[in-house]
């Protein structure tokens, strides 16, 4: 390093404030080592020097590099150790450049095909029947069944036990998460019942106990749960069936507020469920492609690209639950720290990596089809963003939500592009 030591050298010996000495003039050297001590001019010099050439060492890689990626990988105390004007330094740096998109077929995305699966409860035409049967039902009245046993449509009052059943069919612990007492079952909307729950129950009457076995599900939400062999035991506490009103002109009114006929109620509620029913197919379609984009390349994500992202998306779920009001000071506190957001990376770590890998070729594909977006657009989302952190005092930087804006603006434009451009067929569960 030419130079660079006799220059830094200069510079720290400005740097001390010595008596007898203006500021600024600089001490003769022996003097200056008598005052301070050899160790701390070594170390101001080391310190000096990473200053002077840290940059030059980054150099090749400034258009590449991850912002605040920079690390030094040599310990402090070993490069003032090793320190002498008689050696050439050398430290050991490291820095994490933005990934390569390495596609895993020469097509890369064009001839892209996208299969999406629409859930039968987003079809509007069944999603409005459905909506008209529920508040016809919330009008109706609970009558007690006295002389027969349980049917689909009834209401029944349960005491439920679980327990698990072991390789030799014995009983075996508890199950508390499927354990209830005094649970209100409305049995046309079971949908979160184990497989064959329902179905063990129907016919049974007040003050009647079943016994029965039931195996959870592979795919069943709770993990422990999932495969398990269990026996329940339930006890019927009580049974309600619904006298429900005549659906005539009458009724419009306390169905819909605003209609004076069934026919009025029904092509409203139609309307609705046809936006969601819109608004739901574009969010899985969008979905769909964001994943199969993801499955179309290799990417290695580096460390500092997982922390910020990671903790971009931790954020924004803090911010979410906060708007919805489902945390207080204590709590925000608490899921803000440093140990909440490790646990949160750890958890999440597929899915935050399947997420840059998608931001990554989005990033791809609107740079080689010169895709834009206006200033505008930025500009306003950028304001209405942090408004946001604004109205629940959440610390933000500006320059962090402009990229996440960015990355935003560049994904909806992609995806507008690959919707005209690729083939997306949709087939109903």
């Amino acid at each position: 390093m030419p130079g660079v030591l006799p220059n830094n050298s200069s510079r720290v010996l400005k740097a001390f404030q010595v008596p007898g000495f203006r500021p600024g003039k600089i001490v003769p050297e022996n003097v200056l080592l008598n005052y301070v001590g050899p160790q701390h001019v070594r170390a101001a010099t080391v310190e000096a020097i990473l200053r002077h050439t840290l940059p030059q060492a980054l150099s090749s890689v400034e258009e590449r590099a991850l912002e605040d990626s920079v690390r030094i990988l040599t310990k402090f105390d070993d490069m003032n150790e090793a320190f002498s004007l008689d050696h050439v330094f050398r430290y050991d740096v490291a820095v994490d450049v933005v990934p390569e998109v390495r596609w895993l077929s020469e097509d890369k995305y064009k001839n892209l095909k996208v299969v999406i699966e629409i859930d039968e409860i987003v079809d509007a035409e069944k999603a409005a029947e459905l909506e008209l049967k529920r508040r016809r039902k919330s009008l109706g009245l609970l009558r007690i069944v006295p002389d027969r046993g349980l049917q689909v449509g009834d209401l029944v009052v349960l005491d439920i036990l679980a327990e698990t059943i072991t390789t030799d069919g014995s009983k075996g612990e508890k199950i508390p998460s499927a354990e209830s007492t005094g649970f209100h079952l409305d049995t046309e909307e079971n949908t979160n019942l184990v497989p064959g729950f329902l179905g063990s129950l129907i016919g049974i009457r007040p003050g009647e106990t079943r016994t029965f076995p039931i195996q959870f599900p592979e795919s069943f939400e709770q993990e422990t749960l999932q495969g398990v062999r269990a026996q329940f035991t339930v006890v019927c506490k009580e049974l309600f069936f619904r006298e429900l009103p005549e659906l005539d002109d009458s009724l419009a009114a306390k169905l819909l507020p605003g209609c004076n006929t069934i026919d009025e109620v029904k092509e409203r509620i139609l309307e609705r469920c046809k936006e969601v029913e819109k608004t739901a197919i574009e969010q899985a379609t969008d979905n769909a492609i964001l994943d199969q984009l993801g499955k179309l390349v290799d990417v290695d994500v580096p460390r500092s690209l997982f922390q910020e992202q990671g903790q971009q998306l931790y954020g924004a779920k803090l911010l979410q639950l906060q708007a919805e009001r489902k945390l207080d000071k204590d709590q925000l506190a608490s899921l803000s720290s440093e140990k909440s957001v490790q646990e949160y990376l750890k958890g999440e770590r597929e899915n935050i990596t399947r997420i840059i890998k998608q931001m990554l070729v989005v990033g791809e594909i609107f740079k080689a089809e010169n895709l834009q977006y206006s200033t505008d657009q930025l500009v306003k989302e950028v304001e209405n963003s942090i408004e946001e952190f604004k109205r629940y005092n959440q610390d933000y930087d500006e320059g962090n939500i402009k990229q996440q804006v960015q990355d935003v603006l560049e994904a909806a434009k992609v995806l507008e592009w690959l919707k005209e451009n690729c083939t997306i067929e949709y087939i109903k569960k």
